[in-house]
């Protein structure tokens, strides 16, 4: 997006910036690819506004970190802080690639959309009007998430936008909201919210052989984005050098999966009378890869043996989406289930992004052993002394606390 404005140096909390483009950029890559599986003009549009966005906090964060530093040592310590927003840029700048996917037409089969609803969940953008039963409303009156399983991503207002609204956020009219969930759930917000219906994409029909691979391909490479940001945020935040490792795997794999989703596209290339209108995925698979890039960058300072500054600890304990890591006690309901039927996404709202098992003594830097299982599924087993690391809300982990034992917050 080309830069508008301008920026002058103010004084401001490093780490309240550094915390807002923590939930920036999550949020960037959750709607920019939502935009492209769903096809959505209004939500690549969104996506420009908070690329917009970030593109003042990292000048603001730049500044004032320049100015907190004074000696050699400062230059040390504040260099991994500087690499963090320049990773969080570059993701930025990657959801705005992939929205301009949809905005600018550059070749998407159509075809991929026919699978969606399977895939992911509904993602709607939607303005309050001013006559709407939501307005004047806070979102915990409402219970939109247990009542209908839509919770609302981000609302702007006025130009300012606020990221993973809480229970106490008052919903008002001429807000645009971002809403995610099942489509009944969807449809029913949307209508309240607006007073019209919500009409869903007619999904094409197309080759399911093509669709399988189009809409899987993407769907894991965006899941595999999103994993190594958060882990690179865990690894930060709890110094963890096994965890920064599990970043540099998860990295190689994006690489690989990037090499093999080009090599489909050139040979469904041959087989098509346009093969510009694959354009468009060569593009989703190069931003991946600079998604995945950046959480390498966030995580570097842990993998050379530099110590996390504390401004970096406390804006990811600050941002709106917290990371906990919680010890499964051998009297949790939890040890010897699986995640699966424990239901611990459905009863906490917590989603478990790693688990440490075998956790032993500690190696000679300090830092934690064990094994790691990275993006363990609902037939993942928990056992006692498991090490988990989830993200959700603080509501949620208060919840985790209770099935596990108390957590270390983020």
């Amino acid at each position: 997006m080309e830069p508008t404005g301008t920026v002058e140096y103010e004084p401001v909390s490093v780490k309240a910036v550094l915390s807002e483009m923590k939930d920036t950029a999550e949020l960037l890559i959750d709607l920019s690819y939502s935009a492209v599986l769903l096809g959505s003009d209004d939500v690549a549009g969104e996506v420009l506004e908070l690329e917009a966005k970030m593109d003042v906090l990292q000048l603001r964060a730049r500044m004032s970190l320049l100015m907190a530093c004074r000696s050699p040592d400062d230059a040390e310590s504040l260099a991994p802080v500087l690499g963090m927003v320049g990773a969080a840029e570059k993701i930025s700048d990657a959801a705005g690639d992939i929205a301009k996917v949809v905005l600018e037409d550059i070749g998407l089969p159509d075809t991929m959309r026919a699978a969606l609803p399977e895939a992911v969940e509904t993602l709607v953008r939607a303005t309050v009007r001013s006559d709407s039963p939501l307005a004047g409303q806070t979102l915990g009156t409402l219970n939109l998430e247990t009542e209908t399983g839509v919770r609302a991503l981000a609302i702007r207002r006025q130009g300012s936008w606020l990221l993973n609204p809480t229970r106490e956020t008052q919903l008002q009219a001429e807000d645009v909201v971002l809403l995610r969930g099942p489509e009944d759930g969807v449809s029913d917000v949307y209508q309240d919210a607006t007073g019209e219906p919500y009409e869903p994409p007619e999904p094409p029909e197309g080759d399911t052989q093509d669709l399988e691979r189009a809409v899987d391909s993407i769907v894991l490479m965006k899941d595999m984005g999103e994993l190594a940001v958060d882990l690179a945020y865990g690894a930060v935040l709890f110094d963890s050098e096994a965890v920064a490792e599990e970043v540099v795997e998860l990295e190689a794999e994006v690489d690989a999966l990037q090499s093999r989703f080009e090599a489909w596209t050139l040979r469904a290339a041959a087989d098509m009378d346009d093969p510009v209108s694959l354009r468009g995925l060569v593009h989703l698979a190069r931003s991946t890869e600079v998604i995945s890039d950046a959480a390498l960058e966030i995580s570097e300072g842990v993998l050379r043996g530099l110590s996390t500054h504390p401004v970096v600890a406390e804006a990811v304990r600050e941002s709106d989406e917290i990371i906990v890591r919680a010890t499964v006690a051998e009297e949790s309901e939890l040890a010897g289930r699986t995640i699966g039927d424990t239901a611990v996404k459905t009863e906490t709202g917590m989603r478990i992004i790693a688990i440490r098992r075998g956790a032993g003594e500690s190696d000679r830097t300090g830092r934690e052993g064990g094994e790691w299982v990275v993006s363990p599924g609902p037939e993942t087993p928990l056992m006692a002394g498991d090490v988990l690391l989830a993200k959700g809300t603080r509501t949620g982990a208060d919840r985790l606390d209770a099935l596990t034992g108390p957590s270390e917050r983020a």
